[in-house]
């Protein structure tokens, strides 16, 4: 079976990495093989014509394929809540938590996750237009297998751009070579406070495995539920994902960010949740109309996770 993310060095859908490179979906009967597909709206077109299986992803970021979330579920959460930084080049004294600072400047961002900047900064009362914030994607970061956070990263070294907004990767690359400054870390309570609920990663199938290929579904949620339980208990064990997979310096900070993500390594999704991500995506034009909660989840696999 083929799993397909947007973005394989980084933190953001580790728990799905590792569920592969751990063994724990070969543990389920599943022979699963990673394929990496950016931009996110490309993965999930990719999904949309059966050609991957499963997909670890934003979670408000299936309606760019399946609209109204007509023919995909969501199985679980790789983690809770949205999880893009705000960096800015350290040269321009942006203090944190200072989201004003972004006026007049060049924010790199990529397609799909865009739209969470464009309405975060809404939220914090700004306007792109009036504001003069050119948000466009990172030249160099749309080749296949590209990590868009790495490449802003060095983007924002070379003075590219003057700041981008990704994940925790890249922040942490930006911030250890001294070219960029975090000003905001959204998913630990930093901004606008509705931001926090705009998205979260999660597992994504199609309505037709879940149809086809039950077992395969169930089996998915129950490997991953033992993925973010086996990093819990020894976060260490993202370092030899790592090594295996990605490049020196990367392998080398994997371990650390895994650490600081483990207090959101929770597979539930609740029903406010899903509330609040699907207001976030009709405010952005992404759902007509709000739709059950049984619309959006496999609720026949949230015994999976219940209790977790």
């Amino acid at each position: 079976m083929r799993l397909g993310l947007p973005d394989f060095v980084s933190n953001s859908y580790f728990p799905a990495i590792a569920a592969v490179e751990l063994g724990f979906f070969k543990a389920e009967g599943l022979d699963m093989e990673l394929e990496s597909i950016f931009p996110v709206p490309k993965t999930f077109e990719t999904l949309r014509d059966h050609k991957l299986d499963f997909v670890a992803a934003s979670s408000h970021a299936t309606l760019t394929a399946f609209p109204d979330w007509k023919g995909a579920k969501l199985l679980a959460a790789l983690a809770q809540h949205m999880y893009w930084f705000l960096v800015l080049r350290s040269d321009l004294g942006a203090k944190r938590g200072d989201v004003e600072a972004v006026k007049g400047l060049r924010i790199g961002a990529a397609p799909g996750v865009d739209l969470g900047l464009k309405r975060m900064l809404a939220a914090a009362g700004l306007d792109p237009e009036a504001d003069n914030i050119q948000i466009a994607p990172v030249p160099g970061a749309t080749a296949p297998g590209v990590s868009f956070g790495v490449t802003a990263a060095k983007a924002l070294s070379e003075g590219t751009i003057d700041g981008f907004w990704a994940n925790g990767m890249g922040a942490e690359v930006a911030v250890r070579h001294g070219a960029g400054t975090v000003v905001l870390d959204i998913r630990r309570g930093e901004g606008p406070a509705e931001a926090r609920g705009y998205t979260f990663p999660a597992l994504i199938t199609s309505d037709r495995v879940i149809a086809d290929n039950p077992d395969a579904a169930a089996a998915a949620v129950r490997a991953l539920v033992k993925t973010q339980k086996a990093l819990v208990e020894d976060p260490q064990r993202a370092a030899d994902v790592g090594k295996a997979l990605y490049p020196p310096e990367e392998a080398g900070l994997i371990a650390t960010l895994i650490e600081r993500d483990i207090p959101y390594y929770d597979p539930r999704i609740p029903e406010p949740v899903v509330s609040s991500m699907n207001r976030f995506a009709q405010d952005i034009g992404l759902l007509s109309a709000p739709v059950p909660y049984e619309d959006v989840v496999a609720v026949q696999f949230r015994h999976l996770w219940e209790g977790s």
